[in-house]
């Protein structure tokens, strides 16, 4: 199978390739009620040790406007903490002090910590992608990401990524898309 754009060793189908994912996302991509987008998620197997995305893209000829970063946020207001997940281009920045931290509410809002984000996700750091996160959590799509014809994000594990429609991220269960999440 050709991906729709990089140079990779090995690509196929993500829901041909359940043993090289994470469960959770596994689990999502079995039971996500948009089956033609649950079958447009090419899996594409990776170095682990090229997983952060500068390196990665530079590996594997993957254009770094394509690319794109989940990253989970801590959401505080009166004692109670938000767990919330945020897809941003890896060309941009999330801005984690006004969008997100107005958009859920919160007086504060951080990055969450790496153990954290794992032990909530199931799914490894570096590798932590917006199919298959808890079903209770706000995802917030930048509308960037939404509108890109796909994207490359993690696939619950450092090795291996999974490339998609930018439209089907926004077709997750909880997921928003948002003008202005990153800048």
């Amino acid at each position: 199978m050709n991906p729709p754009f990089g140079n990779f060793p090995l690509a196929r189908l993500a829901l041909d390739a359940c043993d090289e994912l994470a469960a959770p996302v596994v689990d999502a991509l079995k039971n996500w009620d948009a089956r033609e987008a649950a079958r447009s998620v090419v899996y594409v197997d990776t170095d682990p040790e090229k997983a952060d995305t500068a390196a990665f893209c530079e590996a594997y000829d993957a254009p770094l406007e394509f690319s794109a970063n989940c990253v989970v946020v801590a959401a505080k207001r009166g004692g109670e903490v938000t767990l919330a997940a945020c897809v941003v281009l890896a060309t941009t920045r999330l801005d984690v002090n006004q969008a997100v931290r107005k958009h859920l509410g919160a007086r504060k809002a951080s990055f969450a910590s790496m153990d954290t984000a794992v032990a909530e996700t199931g799914m490894e750091y570096g590798g932590i992608t917006p199919v298959g996160l808890p079903g209770t959590w706000p995802l917030l799509i930048d509308a960037a990401v939404a509108a890109a014809p796909h994207v490359l994000v993690g696939s619950g594990r450092r090795r291996g990524k999974l490339i998609l429609p930018g439209a089907a991220l926004g077709r997750l269960p909880g997921a928003e898309v948002i003008e202005g999440l990153a800048g």
